[in-house]
């Protein structure tokens, strides 16, 4: 999600990369640097906070001064807090280096690099990755190889731009599950992170694919995956630079429902040791004996937060064997809430600003251990919590969540089973399944997003309705009720979310042929059948049904529904991530039919940072 920028060529390398920086600050960062090569040299200069710091650091520089070839990076922190140390580029002997993603093999690699004599200047996973270049181009091979080297050393997602001092004419480029593109010019080469950043200089681009490793010069590029020379297509991007900015999407919304695929797999990089077939939570300062001592733990969020906390009870609950309960942070911070040291406090919120959020684990803290889920190193409610775990998801700019809301699930669903692990509660066998469940979910969202199409069909049937009412049962109803929000929250559609038992306990009583019926239905389910027979209720009062199910082509359900959307299956863990891709997707386009603004709805802010 950091951003990244290249050059090489006849203007002020630093002006490039400065001005390809700016245009993608809308992705979010917490500090900025820049390395340049002028008049031979490798220039370094770093800075936390906003873009405007790095600026004034710079102040001093000549402005006549023409630097050739250069490198910068916008950095959202994952692995260390925001500081000027920690942002990039790095630097080891000969190699300054950017990288965006995760190295999940880090800590294995920093010990062997110890062990070598190298010292560690940083909290970073990336600074690995610069010491471990530099010690190949040391050994009288070309930095190109040095790099294929070193990228056959390293697991996870990356993408990294590194400069070698001897040989400051060119950029070496390797991207893996992250995103980077090559911009060529008139005798200059341009790299981004994203295709916003070179758009005013040129709109020849080349996408590099994953295991590319390249080599670019003021007039040449060379590029090869597994070995082997590699001609990638260029392509000619047509986009405005509004649209440029959300990847090629008409929002951002839409943008981030397809983030998805991406996001959820950094949330989980580098949390699961594949030698092991274990979840590490390396950051987390709970003891075996204090995990021990858990009688109950007790989530409190709002809003889409919470809907995620009620998934996580099934986790922790099935997992761990630990009661859980779910309490709105505005609720449990003016009752007398039961707390005790056996009480563990989880706190989850994107921003990790929100006010009612805070006060309610600063209230907690008095009494019970506590932990944060949240998406913003440096946040308020990271600080303040005792342990905390970071989600991933990179910056989210549209006010209703989508990819926040399922890297929290895909976290807490990690720290039950890490739980159940250290509880020694988890049978091996079904830690080992739940693992590999989750490996297989990107792939899977990335099938079920393949249903937009006929969503966007639905939603056009059902647009000008007042009211929905979305139902499920088990963890199918906390995604109901996210359903229901996330409708209300962009289209002004009245909308209600309720388990499906509860369906005759008053709701059928708004039944008609007016109230579409959204079921959210898991095949793997004991409540399949009582599901369906809450539906025949339904169909009996002319409700129109739209199921959302990974029970592919059941006949039943068919008959009943007016309309069916089908997603991919992996477990039934993981099906409420799943089955949430068709619910944010329908709630975009009924508010796209509707003409309300996605982005921007009406009277909410992203971060709710008073009562």
């Amino acid at each position: 999600m950091c951003g990244i920028v290249g050059y090489v060529g006849k203007q002020d390398a630093l002006s490039v990369i400065l001005s390809g920086l700016e245009r993608l600050e809308y992705r979010g960062y917490d500090s900025a640097g820049v390395a340049v090569v002028e008049d031979g040299d490798v220039h370094v200069t770093r800075a936390r906070g906003k873009l405007i710091e790095l600026k004034k650091v710079l102040q001093s520089r000549d402005p006549q001064t023409m630097a050739q070839l250069g490198i910068g990076h916008t950095r959202w922190a994952t692995h260390g807090r925001p500081s000027e140390e920690n942002a990039h580029p790095h630097t080891a002997g000969r190699i300054s280096l950017i990288h965006n993603g995760i190295i999940e093999n880090y800590i294995e690699l920093r010990k062997e690099l110890e062990q070598q004599g190298c010292t560690f200047r940083s909290e970073t996973d990336t600074e690995i990755a610069a010491h471990l270049l530099n010690s190949f181009v040391q050994q009288d091979m070309s930095p190109f190889e040095a790099l294929k080297k070193t990228c056959a050393r390293i697991r996870g997602s990356y993408a990294f731009l590194a400069i070698d001092a001897n040989y400051a004419d060119r950029i070496l480029i390797a991207k893996n599950a992250t995103p980077i593109v090559i911009g060529l010019g008139d005798e200059e080469v341009f790299v981004a992170s994203d295709i916003p950043a070179i758009l005013p200089y040129t709109r020849r681009v080349i996408v590099l694919e994953d295991g590319d490793i390249a080599e670019v010069k003021v007039d040449t590029f060379h590029i090869e995956n597994s070995g082997k020379r590699v001609d990638r297509p260029q392509e000619i991007v047509t986009w405005d630079p509004i649209t440029a900015q959300k990847g090629g999407y008409k929002h951002y919304m839409l943008k981030e429902i397809h983030d998805q695929v991406e996001v959820v797999a950094e949330s989980f990089r580098g949390r699961i040791i594949a030698s092991s077939e274990r979840v590490e939570l390396h950051q987390l300062e709970l003891t075996a004996d204090n995990i021990k001592d858990i009688s109950r733990i007790v989530f409190i969020a709002c809003g889409t937060a919470w809907h995620a906390c009620l998934t996580a009870k099934f986790y922790v609950e099935r997992f761990a064997g630990i009661p859980c309960e779910v309490d709105y942070a505005s609720e449990f911070r003016y009752r007398n809430a039961i707390l005790d040291a056996q009480t563990l406090v989880v706190a989850v919120s994107q921003s990790g600003e929100t006010a009612d959020t805070l006060a309610a684990l600063e209230f907690a803290a008095k009494t019970s251990p506590t932990l944060a889920v949240c998406n913003v190193v440096g946040s308020t409610l990271a600080r303040k919590s005792q342990n905390v775990i970071f989600t991933h998801a990179g910056p989210e700019i549209s006010v209703a969540s989508t990819k926040a809301f399922t890297t929290q699930l895909v976290t807490l669903y990690l720290f039950a089973v890490w739980l159940g692990q250290q509880r020694e509660f988890l049978d091996d066998s079904l830690r080992v399944t739940g693992i590999m469940n989750l490996i297989q979910l990107p792939h899977a969202l990335a099938e079920t997003l393949k249903c937009e199409t006929a969503v966007k069909e639905i939603a056009k049937k059902y647009h000008k309705v007042k009211d929905f009412i979305f139902i499920g049962r088990g963890l199918c109803y906390p995604i109901a009720l996210e359903g229901a929000l996330k409708l209300k929250e962009i289209s002004y559609i009245h909308a209600e979310g309720y388990p499906a038992g509860e369906l005759k306990h008053g709701p059928i009583a708004l039944i008609d042929e007016h109230v579409p019926v959204v079921v959210i239905l898991q095949r793997q389910n004991p409540f399949f059948e009582k599901t369906l027979s809450n539906l025949r209720e339904v169909e009996s009062r002319g409700g129109k049904i739209i199921a959302v199910t990974d029970a592919h082509d059941h006949a039943e359900l068919r008959d009943i529904a007016e309309d069916v959307i089908e997603v991919a299956y992996v477990s039934d863990a993981m099906s409420p991530l799943l089955l949430t891709i068709p619910l944010q997707l329908l709630s975009y386009y009924v508010a796209v039919y509707n003409g309300t603004d996605v982005d921007l709805p009406r009277n909410l802010a992203k971060s709710v940072t008073v009562e």
